[in-house]
């Protein structure tokens, strides 16, 4: 038994086939009366369709040549929603990248002008890594001049809110907006970067989209430059590393821990775990800095041996003495302990 939402969805592609369909041979093609077929046609033609009646002792129906699908009724916001949903779904992980692609084709095809010029000025890349962090919100119409200005190749001009610029005076005087060449708008588990190239700073920048503020208008038309690694996934992914060059840790160390293999490698994310003795596993992982890798192997919980370099076990030295120091002052509650009155 079909619904009567997807009995019609049928009678309207046999109908789109471009030929005459008798009405008896398209009742039995849906498997329906003809009665009911009629008042499919009914609800059909009150949507929007133009389906005409044939005359004659096999009288039917055809679709109008030029008939093209009732313009979808979105709003803006809608429009830029229904954007980005299908332009991130391969971020999704649901294997779906290509069908949302054939998915926004088709919307777009459908919108008004209007909308399909909104549409067309929104072009964004969706990336995922292991660990997803907090999202944030950035407002349609600032994803809008972004994205608009990739496209046209334009300029951008924008204040940037940083957590530095939070923290200083409002007598202070207001800083210069940054002027960048804007190549990629990128969507990272969760939050919007702009990627471009800055002006004044001549380097490669990746800006929160959440702390952009545009100013109108742009600046003049730029010609494309070429991305280091020629990839905006493994560029965004080097950045976040803390690296300028290829897409690996700036820090990278080796150690032993007294744990097995089994119970490290869950937590180990990027890094390489190798058993070597029941209850003893090498671990290699990176980290943006020595200090940072330290802590990072300290939180297993476990006998370290460091293996190298020298900067990791310098790391270790720094990390003691900072731990020390705070234990010979401690007397704040434990962890689990009820907080003093």
């Amino acid at each position: 038994m079909t619904t009567a939402t997807s009995r019609l969805l049928l009678v309207l592609s046999l109908l789109q086939l471009g030929r005459d369909w008798p009405g008896q041979a398209l009742a039995e093609r849906v498997a329906v009366s003809p009665r009911t077929l009629r008042r499919d046609i009914d609800h059909l033609r009150e949507m929007g369709y133009r389906i005409r009646a044939i005359k004659g002792p096999h009288g039917g129906y055809r679709l109008e040549a030029g008939s093209e699908l009732p313009p979808l009724l979105f709003d803006d916001e809608q429009a830029v929603a229904l954007a980005v949903a299908l332009q991130t779904a391969t971020a999704s992980g649901a294997g779906i990248g290509e069908a949302a692609a054939r998915a926004l084709t088709t919307v777009r095809q459908v919108l008004p002008a209007r909308l399909r010029h909104r549409l067309d000025q929104l072009e964004v890349t969706a990336l995922s890594s292991a660990e997803r962090g907090a999202s944030t919100e950035v407002e349609p119409a600032v994803l809008l001049a972004l994205s608009g200005a990739v496209r046209a190749r334009h300029v951008l001009r924008f204040d940037y809110t940083t957590d530095a610029a939070r923290q200083r005076s409002r007598a202070a005087p207001a800083l210069p907006p940054r002027r960048v060449e804007a190549h990629h708008v990128v969507t990272r588990d969760g939050r919007w970067y702009l990627v471009g190239w800055d002006l004044d700073r001549g380097d490669w920048r990746v800006f929160r989209a959440d702390r952009i503020t545009p100013r109108t208008p742009t600046g003049p038309r730029f010609a494309p430059r070429e991305l280091p690694g020629n990839d905006i996934g493994t560029f965004l992914s080097a950045r976040f590393k803390g690296s300028d060059g290829a897409d690996v840790w700036p820090c990278i160390g080796e150690v032993v821990l007294d744990l097995s293999a089994r119970e490290v490698a869950p937590f180990a994310a990027d890094g390489i775990v190798e058993a070597i003795a029941p209850g003893r596993c090498r671990l290699v992982a990176g980290s943006w800095s020595w200090t940072a890798l330290a802590a990072a192997f300290g939180r297993f919980d476990a006998d370290i041996e460091v293996i190298g370099p020298t900067e990791l076990a310098e790391a270790f030295a720094r990390l003691a003495r900072r731990y020390g120091h705070a234990a010979s002052g401690s007397g704040g509650a434990r962890c689990g302990a009820a907080p003093p009155r």
